[in-house]
């Protein structure tokens, strides 16, 4: 089974962005030593605990600071942007690391209608324009638009000799559908919803149609981990997590909460419910018990690649739990 990871460069509270990104660089080295497949970062706006908001400019630092994981987006807001320019950006990181860039496009707004607004400068763009912004990036990504697109003609710079992986990122049905129908590799994000997985990936592998960019179909599934050396450890640094994701539900600080600080957070009893629920889609525990889990999930995903993510304070625990976890396949 792969191994890969996903890093939002969430900041701990206590830390700067600076620190943050300087902590995803590291977890991207040891990432690398420890084995795991790719590294991916993400792309969040106008909240004050994600420090990864231009996963290109990270993609391109992470890449320089490594040496032969694969790095890539998981992934970068179509909708707000220009697929023109999407592939000239992912094109030059080709050029610059070949054979080892990953861009990975999701269909989220980004934020908050404002925000949306602010990123694409002022433009109302439709959602429901992704399907052929897809098409169109695959399009420029080859040189390949049709005769009759109001753009054929305009080609993506610099030349390559091969390009970076597409990777669509989706939660539901339809996202797989588009992946299956586009030809591209497909992430099911089971860290945010871990309900619709086994239908949404059934139907890519049942209806992919290759492509100049994939001849089968490839997929991976996202997950939150948190692994220790004994389960009540591991249930300790869940407690930030649980907390920071109950925060950026609620739409408050984002920043990671420290232990010390979640066991005194006052909980609600809606709170209490809803930590329960999230708790679904996490795995937390030994690193055996850990990987009988994902062994289980294979079985419902029918994928050999899993995304661990993992969003604890403590960035040694990270370490430790992202160690634990590769040693445990090893």
């Amino acid at each position: 089974m792969k191994l890969s990871v996903l890093d939002q460069s969430v900041i701990s509270k206590g830390d700067s962005a600076s620190t943050t990104l300087q902590k995803t660089v590291k977890l991207a080295q040891l990432s690398e030593d420890l084995g795991y497949t790719r590294f991916w970062v993400a792309e969040h706006h106008n909240t004050n605990g994600m420090a990864g908001s231009s996963p290109e400019i990270l993609i391109s630092h992470i890449a320089s600071m490594t040496r032969k994981i694969r790095v890539g987006s998981g992934g970068v807001l179509l909708p707000q942007y220009s697929p023109y320019k999407l592939a000239e950006n992912f094109k030059v990181l080709e050029a610059l690391f070949p054979n080892r860039i990953d861009l990975g496009i999701g269909r989220s707004p980004g934020g908050s209608a404002t925000t949306r607004l602010a990123l694409t400068d002022g433009l109302r763009k439709s959602l429901n324009e992704f399907p052929r912004q897809v098409k169109d990036l695959q399009g420029f990504l080859q040189n390949q638009l049709p005769e009759d697109h109001p753009f054929h003609g305009v080609q993506a710079f610099p030349m390559t000799t091969n390009l970076p992986e597409v990777w669509l990122l989706g939660i539901t049905h339809r996202g797989a559908r588009l992946a299956a129908e586009n030809g591209t590799a497909f992430t099911y994000g089971h860290f945010i919803t871990p309900v619709n997985g086994q239908q949404a990936m059934n139907y890519y592998y049942n209806h992919f149609q290759p492509s100049p960019f994939l001849e089968e179909p490839v997929a991976n599934v996202c997950v939150f981990v948190v692994c220790a050396a004994t389960q009540e450890r591991a249930e300790e640094l869940a407690l930030s997590q649980d907390m920071w994701l109950l925060a950026v539900e609620k739409g408050i600080d984002t920043r990671i909460p420290s232990i010390i600080e979640a066991k005194n957070i006052p909980l609600t009893y809606d709170d209490r419910i809803k930590i329960k629920e999230n708790r679904k889609r996490m795995i937390i525990g030994t690193p055996q018990k850990v990987k009988s889990e994902l062994l289980r999930l294979i079985e419902n995903y029918q994928t050999e690649e899993f995304m661990i993510i993992s969003n604890i304070h403590d960035f040694q625990e990270k370490i430790e739990s992202y160690t634990l976890l590769a040693e445990a396949f090893l």
